[in-house]
């Protein structure tokens, strides 16, 4: 029985060398452990999404054009991205936060067309209106 109890005790206390067998062992169970667990069992999911999703709303819907408009919250783009007029790099922010949260827009392809930026009345910028031309092949 004092066997096994030194056993469990140099366990927990990781005092075997390195290079033994039973370091070895302990090596491969922590690392069985991390690749296999499933994340789900920690609940270790991104809340991004839901939150983000109420950032977005869609605006209107031009069916001659095909084209929609959407408003995007400007805190969702960080602080240095945000811009007082359209870049090219906000192009790319909006159109990839757009891919994420929108559910019309996942998975398909889309163009933005225009950039609006709307202020609030300090003058800071509290919206981006975005209209999107979106690929529905």
């Amino acid at each position: 029985m004092r066997r096994v109890w030194r056993g469990i005790v140099r366990t927990i206390f990781w005092s075997f060398e390195r290079g033994s067998w039973p370091y070895d062992l302990m090596v491969i169970a922590i690392v069985l452990f991390v690749l296999l667990t499933p994340r789900t069992l920690f609940h270790d999911q991104p809340q991004t999404t839901a939150q983000a999703s109420s950032d977005v709303q869609l605006l209107s819907e031009d069916s001659t054009t095909q084209t929609r408009t959407y408003r995007l919250d400007a805190t969702m783009l960080q602080p240095q991205k945000r811009a007082k007029e359209p870049t090219p790099e906000l192009e790319r922010e909006t159109h990839d936060i757009l891919s994420r949260t929108v559910s019309d827009l996942k998975e398909r392809t889309f163009q933005v067309k225009r950039i609006d930026p709307v202020r609030a009345g300090d003058g800071s910028i509290a919206y981006y209106d975005i209209t999107v031309q979106p690929d529905f092949r």
